[in-house]
Formats: structure tokens, C-alpha cells, sequence
């Protein structure tokens, strides 16, 4: 394990471990990580996402664990951070979408998954992005950000932290335009709980916002099929 501090975030740094939340978790629990800390692997042996759904964490990609102090929940924030992971790409040339409720996608495939979780104080955001290789699933479709620019681990964390700063900091109005102006499948008819309805967009609270004939229904991180 190493530890630096960059761009004001403590980074926990290591090669190989299971799950960089579980140990973000870990940290926060022993005292030894507070607000905007980091933990970054190299390769995880039980990455998971949503729902503990595996997350295949080879050797070459970006896997981290960011943390902040959250007194309380706030459905706004896995918006501003999709933002931030967008953003990222954009700056490496790349083309994103944002499809709900935590996937980027480039050319429809999926290049980053977002995971948040809450321990005590503080919310702990995971982050995977596909840098160098991109895993064989059979649910989807993946690619890797090599595959469109030469571009490092270290060089989209970099950016990464500076533009999660910047989107923390950004009045959620904005946040929420440039993520209707991403978001995948917008205006689209999908699947929500067994029933088919018309994809809308969010609203002011972070609600996803459905319509099913002539009623509305908001979704707060509920799954949603294209």
C-alpha cells in the first residue's frame, strides 16, 4: 500500500485487493480516511457494482473509491459524478453517453460503472473505468478508452479528481441539463417494473421521471430496461 496526497485528495494506493470500497470502508470504520480520500487498486479480486453484481477488476483499468462526508443522503450526487466521468472522457477526445441510472457508454457500449454506497457520515463513490482493457460479459457490450486515445491510468485519475471537484461544486441545475443533454435512451419508450413507460428525464430533487400513459411516476435508483 502507498500513500499520497494529490490534487487535495488522500490517496490510498495499492496493487491488488478485493474491493476498493470494502476497503474505503475499512478506512472510514478505523479512523484512518475522512473526507475526500481516495483508495485506487490496480486490480481487484471481488470488485462488485450495483446490487453486488461483479465487477471484473484486471490489471490496466482505473478502480476507485472515493470518499466524502455526507451527513445525509442525496439522490443529486451519483448525477454530478456521472457528470464528472463524462467529462473525463470528453476531455480525452471521447464521445460519452450516460445511461441510468449509473453507466457511461461510448458507441453504445459501456466503458464506466458507478457505485454508490453509504457508511456512517460518509458517502463512498466507486468508480471503474475501462483504460486499457474492457471485460467479455455476456449482459453487455464494453469497450476501453485505449481504444480511442492513448491516455494512462494516472492521467484519467488526474483529471478524474479535478472534475469531480468541479461538478461537488456546480448548482445542481446545471448538473441536471448536461445530464439530459447525455442521457441514453431519453424520450424513449423502456421497461419499469414490468410495465412500459416513456423515459422523461430527472427532475429538480434527482427523480427519474417516467410517464405511463398519462400518469408520471419517479424512480429513485430503481432499474430501468432499454
Amino acid at each position: 500500500m502507498g500513500f499520497i496526497n494529490l490534487a487535495q485528495y488522500n490517496v490510498f494506493s495499492y496493487d491488488k485487493i478485493p474491493s476498493t470500497q470494502t476497503t474505503a470502508i475499512d478506512l472510514i470504520a478505523c479512523g484512518r480516511a475522512k473526507d475526500h480520500c481516495v483508495v485506487v487498486a490496480n486490480a481487484q479480486s471481488d470488485g462488485r457494482g450495483r446490487f453486488r453484481r461483479k465487477w471484473v477488476s484486471h490489471h490496466g483499468n482505473l478502480y476507485a473509491s472515493f470518499i466524502f462526508f455526507a451527513p445525509e443522503r442525496d439522490a443529486k450526487i451519483s448525477y454530478a459524478m456521472a457528470i464528472a466521468v463524462a467529462d473525463t472522457l470528453i476531455n480525452f477526445g471521447v464521445s460519452p453517453s450516460i445511461k441510468w441510472p449509473n453507466d457511461i457508454l461510448v458507441d453504445g457500449k459501456k466503458i464506466s460503472g458507478i457505485l454508490i454506497e453509504y457508511y456512517g457520515r460518509f458517502v463512498i463513490v466507486g468508480i471503474g473505468i475501462n483504460v486499457a482493457t474492457n471485460p467479455t460479459v455476456p449482459e453487455y457490450k464494453t469497450t476501453k478508452l485505449q481504444k480511442y486515445t492513448d491516455v494512462s491510468v494516472a492521467d484519467v485519475l488526474s483529471r478524474l479528481m479535478k472534475n469531480i471537484d468541479k461538478c461537488l461544486r456546480t448548482d445542481f441545475t446545471t448538473i441536471r441539463e448536461r445530464w439530459m443533454s447525455m442521457a441514453n435512451g431519453l424520450n424513449t419508450m423502456v421497461k419499469y417494473r414490468g410495465a412500459t413507460a416513456e423515459l422523461i428525464g430527472i427532475n429538480e430533487n434527482g427523480a427519474l421521471v417516467l410517464r405511463c400513459g398519462t400518469r408520471y411516476v419517479l424512480a429513485y435508483g430503481d432499474e430501468i430496461m432499454f
